[in-house]
């Protein structure tokens, strides 16, 4: 199943959340894209995140986050020329 744009959307919301401390949140404002208020709207439904506006990372979105860390990091284009050496 390829990557949707709606599900770029939330991997990105996710890459925004601060790994280094669970205990600061994101909100996400009525005015940013509508993109970014569906895919914030859709973590919560899936039960990432403890808000439809934001808030923090439930524990399942704390693994989605590990995870989607893991992936943006390995296709970084500086992971490719790490790997060929």
């Amino acid at each position: 199943m390829p990557f949707t744009p709606a599900i770029m959307e939330e991997m990105n919301l996710l890459l925004q959340f601060d790994s280094a401390s669970l205990e600061r949140g994101i909100k996400v404002h009525s005015d940013a894209r509508p993109e970014v208020i569906e895919a914030c709207q859709s973590l919560h439904t899936k039960g990432l995140v403890s808000n439809d506006d934001g808030g923090y990372l439930t524990n399942a979105g704390i693994e989605a986050q590990t995870h989607a860390q893991a992936l943006s990091g390995m296709l970084r284009p500086e992971a490719a020329a790490v790997s060929e050496h």
